[in-house]
C-alpha cells in the first residue's frame, strides 16, 4: 500500500468547483449537534469551521438552555433549541422534523456523556437517507460502531478517544498508530481521522498522513473546527476519505496562518476564521 502525504495538491483535487448559477443549498447544508451546560463554544466553533468551508447553511442544534448564548455569538447560523439536554429519542425526532434537508451532520462537540442506547439511536436516525456524518468528542463511544458501519461517516478522535472508541491501546510511534488505525477502520467500515502531531487518515483501504500543523494548535477547540470543515466537505459531496484528508490539511494550514499573525497565542476562533483564507486558494467557478 502506498501512503499518501497530504499536501496542497491533494486538497485541490477534491474540492468541488462552484457553479456560477448556484442557488442556496446547492453548496451543501450542515447541522452540528452538540453543546451542553458547560460547553456552548464547541458547537459554535464546529459550525464556524463548516460555514468557512463554503457551505450555504449551517444549523447548530443545542440544548434550549444554551441556545440563546450560542445564538448571540453570531447571526450567521440557524440555532435549533432542543428541548432536552440529552439526545433522547424525542429530541432526535423533533430535530429531524425541524431540519429535514441537511446533507451532513456533525455530532459530538461539547455534547457531554449520553446514554449509550440513546446515542446509538441518534446516530442511526441522523445517517438516514444517505446523509453524511462526522462523529467527534463525547459521541465517540463503542455503541455507535454498528450504527455507522458502511455509512458515509468519518470519526475524528484524538488518541484517547480512539482507544475508548475501539477498545485498543495505541502504540507510541506513527507507523504503529497508522497500522492500528488502518485495521480498526477496516473492521468498522468507516473512515478514521486520528488527530495528532501527524494526522493519520484511513478508510481501511487507503492511508494518508498530514503533517500540516502549527504547535500553537494545542489550544482547545481546534479539533471542533476540524470536525466542522470535514462536515462541510462531506456536505459538498466529497467522499469521506478525501474529505478527511482535505479537512486535516485545511485546518492545519489555517492554524499555521493564524500563528503567522499571533504566534503561539492563537485561539480556536483564530483558526476557524483563517479557514476561509486557506479555502480561497481552491476556489474555481464553472
Amino acid at each position: 500500500m502506498t501512503t499518501i502525504n497530504v499536501d496542497a495538491d491533494t486538497v485541490a483535487k477534491v474540492i468541488p468547483p462552484r457553479r456560477k448559477d448556484a442557488h442556496k443549498r446547492a453548496n451543501g447544508t450542515v447541522c452540528v449537534v452538540g453543546g451542553s451546560r458547560l460547553y456552548h463554544g464547541a458547537p459554535f466553533l464546529c459550525g464556524t469551521g463548516a460555514m468557512r468551508s463554503g457551505v450555504d447553511l449551517v444549523y447548530i442544534a443545542v440544548p434550549a438552555s444554551i441556545a440563546t448564548a450560542v445564538r448571540a455569538l453570531s447571526p450567521d447560523f440557524i440555532v435549533v433549541p432542543m428541548p432536552d439536554s440529552k439526545l433522547t429519542r424525542g429530541n432526535i425526532s423533533k430535530l429531524m422534523a425541524w431540519v429535514p434537508k441537511v446533507d451532513a451532520f456533525a455530532v459530538g462537540p461539547g455534547l457531554g456523556e449520553q446514554r449509550p442506547g440513546d446515542l446509538a439511536h441518534a446516530i442511526n436516525q441522523l445517517k438516514g437517507d444517505g446523509r453524511s456524518l462526522v462523529v467527534d468528542a463525547d459521541a465517540l463511544r463503542p455503541q455507535i460502531l454498528p450504527a455507522i458501519r458502511g455509512a458515509k461517516a468519518v470519526v475524528t478522535p484524538h488518541a484517547g478517544e480512539f482507544e475508548r472508541l475501539f477498545g485498543v491501546k495505541l502504540p507510541g510511534d506513527t507507523a504503529g498508530k497508522a497500522e492500528m488505525a488502518l485495521a480498526q477502520a477496516k473492521r468498522a467500515g468507516i473512515t478514521v481521522l486520528l488527530k495528532g502531531p501527524t494526522d493519520i487518515i484511513t478508510d481501511g483501504e487507503s492511508l494518508a498522513l498530514n503533517s500540516m500543523h502549527s504547535p500553537a494548535m494545542t489550544v482547545g477547540g481546534t479539533g471542533d473546527v476540524l470536525t466542522g470543515v470535514t462536515a462541510g466537505l462531506l456536505a459538498k459531496g466529497v467522499l469521506p476519505f478525501d474529505a478527511a484528508c482535505a479537512a486535516a490539511y485545511v485546518n492545519g494550514a489555517a492554524g499555521v496562518e493564524a500563528a503567522s499573525r499571533s504566534g503561539m497565542h492563537i485561539t480556536a476562533s483564530d483558526v476557524a476564521n483563517s479557514v476561509a483564507g486557506v479555502m480561497k486558494k481552491y476556489d474555481v467557478l464553472v
